[in-house]
C-alpha cells in the first residue's frame, strides 16, 4: 500500500514529522517497507544563473555558458535549445549524482571546451518526462537548494511516498483514511471529516440493475446511477500527481476517479460507458463457457459459479475483479454509469485466482471492504465527477441490501492485564476504541463495519494494546510454581528420542530432517500409499502421502548427494512414521542409512564396502543407548525392501519387534536411484520396555571370585538353520552356569558341503561357564557339555562335528 505524505495529510491534521509518522505506523502494525523522499535525492542540486551563452566554436547545437554559482562563476557547455543569458537554472556540480541518467557529473571537455557541471532538465532529475530543455525557474536565489525552492513553490514534486505492508486482517488500512484513523487514535493528529451530502438525482436512472436470487450470497448489494453530459479527459494536475506518485498511470478522469477512491477509501468502484450498455445490468453466476475481453485487453473464459455482470448482449464485467473493454470509458464518453457494489471475499478470491487476474479491486474485495460505505462511496464519486467533469446525476438504482455486519463484544478492561500484561486505565481503553470508530454502550463495544477482523473480546484487547504500543510492554519472569530445582519437563520417551539422536550423531552420522510426506510410488514401495494416508490438500504432487517409513526420505537425500559427487554417506533421522491414517497409528522411528565405503581410500587398504554387520553394530549401540535389554532374538521374517538373506528383525519375542537392520534390496536402491552398497537399520524406541525402577540408583556390581571356564563346540547343521538358533539352544542348556555363548566361526559354501554333505554348514561357538559357589570339576564340566550337545541336537537337528 503506497501513499504520499500530502495525501495522508488530506485526512490527518498533524504537525508530526515524516520520521515520527513512519515510526508510529510500524509500531501500530502497519510496517513501513520503504520511504521515497525526493527531497533527499535533490539535496545536492542548487540554483544558478546564466550570465552569458555563446555559440560553441566547434559545434552548431552547443553553447558555452558562463554560470553564476554560490562558489563563483563557472563554465558549462550545454546543448539545451533554451539555454540563454538571464535564466535561473538547476545546477549539478562535479561529483553530483544525476538519477535520471544514472551518472555522476565530472569535469570534462566537450569538443575541446571544458565543462564544470551540468544544467538539468526535469527528466534528468526524475521530476517528469519533460526533456525538451533545461529547467527555467521564475524565481530563486543563486546557491539556494533546489529542494527548498520546490518546497516553497511546487511541494507536490518532493512529496515523500510511504509504502507499508498490509496484513490480511487489516483491509481498512488499504485506504489512506484508514491509516489516518490509526495515527489519529495514536495521538499524532486529528482525523479530518471529508463527508459529502447525499446527492439527489434529477431524473430516473435509465439503466436498471438486478441480482439473481442464487447470487445474493456472492453479491448482496449493487448501487448505481447514471451521470449524463460529462466531459471526460485528463484528470486535474493534483489527481494525476497523486496517482503517479504511487505508481499508477493516469488514464482519463473517469477512470482515475475509481482508482483514487480505491486507494483513498479502500472502496473499489467501476464506471461503464452508459451508451454502450444494452438493456439493464444483471448480476449472476456464470453458467460456464461465457467469455469477456477485459480492460487489460486479454480474453477470459468463465467457469460455473463465478460472479459476472451482464447486459442484454453478454458479459460486461467480472464482479469485484475487472471490468470489460467494450463498455469501458474513453475520451468520447458523455454518459457514465457509476457502480458501487459489495462482493463476497471468498468468491472474489477464487475467481481472481482461477483467472490469474491481480487487480487493486480484487486485492481489496477478497480481504473485505466496508459494506456500509457502499452508498456513501457512490455519493463521493458522483460529487467528484460533477465537480470536475460536469453533468447531471440520476436517481440511484439499488439491487439487494447492504449486509448487516453489526456485532458487539463485551469490553473487560481487566483482560488487558491478563492477556497482554499491560496496565492501561479503563478510561484510556474506552477512549482508544472510540477513536478507532467503535461505538460503546456500557460495557459493550459495537464493531465498526470496516473492521471485519474484530471477532471477539480478545480482539478488543489487542486493539487497545496495539494503540498503547507493545514496545511499552515490560518483560517479567513467570513466577515459579515451587522453589528449588525444577523438575524435568521432557517425558521419558522424549529423553529416549534425544538419547538416540545424540548417539547416532556421536557414531558419525549426519542428521536429516525430511518431509513427513512422500509421493505415492515411494509410499507404496514401503508398504504405504493407501487411501487413509493420502493427503486431501498436498503442498506438492510429489508429497501426496504420509510416509510409512523414514527410509524414503533418507534414500532420496542419499540420491541427491550422490548426484553431486558425495558417494560415502552416513545419514540418520529421528521422527514419526505413519502406519495408518489415525493419530494413534503413528510411531517414532530412529533410522540410519550407510552408503558406499567405510572410509576414504588409503595406502593401507582399510577401506571396504559397508555391510550388514556395520548396520547391526550401530543398531545395537543405539539400542544400548536407549536402555534396550541385552538379550534379544533375531528373526528372518522381513519387509520386502530388505535383502532377504542379509537382514534381520530384532525382537524380544516373535511378535515384539524393537529394531530391523540389514542390506537394502537391489530393487529398492534402483527405485530411488541410489548406487550401492547400502545398509540401513530402524530402531523403534516406543517398543523398548521402560525399566520398572525409575530411580537413578544402580544395582551393586557383582564380581565372581571363581575362575570361569570356556569350552568350544562345532556343530554340523542344515544350511538354512540360523546360527543364532544354535547359540540360543546352547545358552538354554544350563542357565545357571552358562553366562555367555559367542559364535566365532561359520563354515559354509561349496567347500563345506564337500566335507559335510550337500546342504550342510558348520557353526562353531564358545560357551563360558561361570561358577558361583565352588570351582567346577572336570566331571561337572563334562555334564554341562553333554547337556549342550543334547540341547543343540534336539533344537536344530544338527550333530557335533568330529
Amino acid at each position: 500500500m503506497k501513499f504520499t505524505l500530502s495525501w495522508l495529510k488530506d485526512h490527518l491534521e498533524t504537525e508530526a514529522s515524516l520520521e515520527e509518522i513512519t515510526e508510529a505506523l510500524t509500531d501500530l502494525g502497519l510496517e513501513v517497507e520503504e520511504v521515497s523522499n525526493p527531497a533527499e535525492m535533490l539535496g545536492a542540486f542548487h540554483l544558478a544563473k546564466v550570465t552569458s551563452a555563446e555559440k560553441h566554436p566547434d559545434a552548431d547545437k552547443l553553447k558555452v555558458c558562463q554560470v553564476e554559482t554560490a562558489a563563483g562563476p563557472t563554465q558549462i557547455v550545454c546543448g539545451a535549445p533554451n539555454a540563454r543569458e538571464g535564466i535561473t537554472v538547476v545546477l549539478a556540480k562535479p561529483g553530483t549524482y544525476v538519477p535520471g541518467i544514472d551518472i555522476t557529473i565530472q569535469v570534462g571537455k566537450i569538443r575541446g571546451v571544458e565543462s564544470h557541471g551540468m544544467m538539468c532538465s526535469e527528466r534528468e532529475m526524475e521530476l517528469s518526462e519533460e526533456h525538451d530543455g533545461i529547467i527555467e525557474l521564475p524565481s530563486g536565489e543563486v546557491g539556494q537548494s533546489f529542494a527548498d525552492w520546490l518546497a516553497e513553490n511546487d511541494p507536490a514534486k518532493i512529496d515523500p511516498v510511504i509504502e507499508i505492508a498490509i496484513t490480511p486482517n487489516r483491509p481498512d488500512a488499504l485506504g489512506v483514511q484508514g491509516i489516518a484513523r490509526d495515527l489519529a487514535a495514536r495521538g499524532l493528529g486529528t482525523l479530518k471529516s471529508r463527508d459529502v451530502a447525499p446527492i439527489q438525482g434529477s431524473f430516473p436512472c435509465p439503466v436498471s440493475v438486478s441480482i439473481d436470487d442464487d447470487t445474493l450470497e456472492q453479491a448482496p448489494v449493487f448501487y448505481g446511477r447514471l451521470i449524463r453530459g460529462v466531459k471526460n479527459g485528463p484528470s486535474p494536475a493534483w489527481l494525476q500527481a497523486a496517482l503517479s506518485a504511487i505508481g499508477l498511470r493516469p488514464i482519463s478522469f473517469l477512470v482515475d476517479v475509481t482508482n483514487f477512491f480505491t486507494y483513498d477509501r479502500a472502496r473499489p468502484l467501476h464506471v461503464f460507458d452508459a451508451d454502450k450498455i444494452h438493456g439493464g445490468l444483471r448480476v449472476h453466476r456464470a453458467a460456464g463457457g461465457e467469455s469477456l475481453t477485459g480492460l487489460d485487453e486479454k480474453d477470459y473464459t468463465f467457469t460455473p459459479g463465478m460472479t459476472l455482470i451482464s447486459d442484454d448482449e453478454g458479459v460486461e464485467s467480472i464482479a469485484g475483479v475487472m471490468g470489460g473493454l467494450r463498455t469501458g470509458c474513453t475520451d468520447e464518453t458523455v454518459n457514465v454509469f457509476v457502480e458501487a457494489a459489495y462482493f463476497d471475499p471468498i468468491r472474489t478470491a477464487e475467481t481472481g485466482r482461477a483467472l490469474k487476474i491481480n487487480s487493486d479491486a480484487r486485492y481489496r474485495f477478497e480481504r473485505g471492504i466496508d459494506p456500509a460505505w457502499t452508498p456513501i462511496g457512490l455519493d463521493h464519486a458522483t460529487q467528484m465527477i460533477l465537480d470536475h467533469a460536469g453533468g447531471e446525476a440520476s436517481e440511484v438504482v439499488i439491487a439487494g441490501a447492504v449486509p448487516d455486519t453489526d456485532r458487539a463484544y463485551r469490553l473487560d478492561t481487566d483482560r488487558v492485564q491478563s492477556l497482554v500484561g499491560m496496565e492501561i486505565p479503563a478510561e484510556t481503553q474506552r477512549a482508544t476504541l472510540s477513536a478507532l470508530g467503535f461505538r460503546l454502550e456500557g460495557d459493550m463495544a459495537h464493531v465498526p463495519s470496516w473492521r471485519p477482523d474484530i471477532l471477539g473480546e480478545a480482539d478488543l484487547v489487542e486493539e487497545v494494546a496495539r494503540l498503547a504500543s507493545l514496545t511499552k510492554l515490560e518483560g517479567k519472569p513467570l513466577p515459579r510454581p515451587q522453589s528449588g530445582v525444577t523438575r524435568p519437563v521432557a517425558t521419558p520417551m522424549q529423553r529416549r528420542e534425544g538419547a538416540a539422536r545424540r548417539h547416532l550423531a556421536a557414531l558419525g552420522y549426519n542428521e536429516c530432517v525430511t518431509y513427513s510426506f512422500v509421493d505415492e510410488a515411494a509410499a507404496s514401495h514401503f508398504g504405504g500409499g493407501d487411501a487413509p494416508r493420502r493427503l486431501e490438500n498436498p503442498i506438492s504432487r510429489d508429497l501426496t502421502h504420509m510416509r510409512p517409513s523414514l527410509l524414503p526420505g533418507l534414500l532420496s537425500a542419499a540420491a541427491r548427494n550422490q548426484a553431486r559427487g558425495f558417494h560415502d554417506l552416513a545419514l540418520f533421522e529421528v521422527g514419526p512414521a505413519f502406519l495408518g491414517g489415525e493419530p494413534e497409528e503413528q510411531e517414532i522411528q530412529a533410522t540410519g542409512l550407510l552408503v558406499g565405503g567405510t572410509g576414504p581410500r588409503d595406502p593401507h587398504g582399510s577401506r571396504r564396502p559397508v555391510d550388514v554387520f556395520d548396520a547391526k553394530a550401530d543398531m545395537e549401540a543405539v539400542l544400548a543407548a536407549i536402555g534396550a535389554p541385552a538379550k534379544t532374538m533375531i528373526l528372518r521374517d522381513l519387509p520386502g525392501w530388505y535383502h532377504p538373506g542379509r537382514a534381520g528383525r530384532v525382537g524380544l519375542g516373535p511378535k515384539k519387534t524393537i529394531a530391523i537392520f540389514g542390506e537394502l534390496h537391489p530393487r529398492t536402491l534402483e527405485a530411488f536411484d541410489v548406487k550401492g552398497p547400502a545398509v540401513a537399520f530402524t530402531v523403534l524406541p516406543a517398543q523398548v520396555p521402560f525399566p520398572r525402577k525409575t530411580g537413578a540408583t544402580r544395582p551393586a556390581l557383582q564380581l565372581h571370585d571363581l575362575q570361569s571356564v570356556e569350552r568350544d563346540f562345532a556343530f554340523v547343521v542344515d544350511a538354512d538353520v540360523p546360527a543364532a538358533d544354535v547359540a540360543a539352544a546352547a545358552a538354554g542348556a544350563d542357565k545357571a552356569l552358562i553366562s555367555e555363548v559367542t559364535i566365532f566361526d561359520a563354515f559354509s559354501g561349496e567347500k563345506a558341503e564337500a566335507q559335510m554333505g550337500a546342504g550342510k554348514k558348520s557353526v562353531a561357538f564358545a560357551v563360558r561357564l561361570q561358577p558361583t559357589d565352588k570351582t567346577l570339576t572336570e566331571k561337572e564340566i563334562e555334564a554341562v557339555s553333554e547337556k549342550i550337545v543334547a540341547k543343540v541336537t534336539k533344537a536344530t537337528g544338527g550333530a557335533l562335528r568330529s
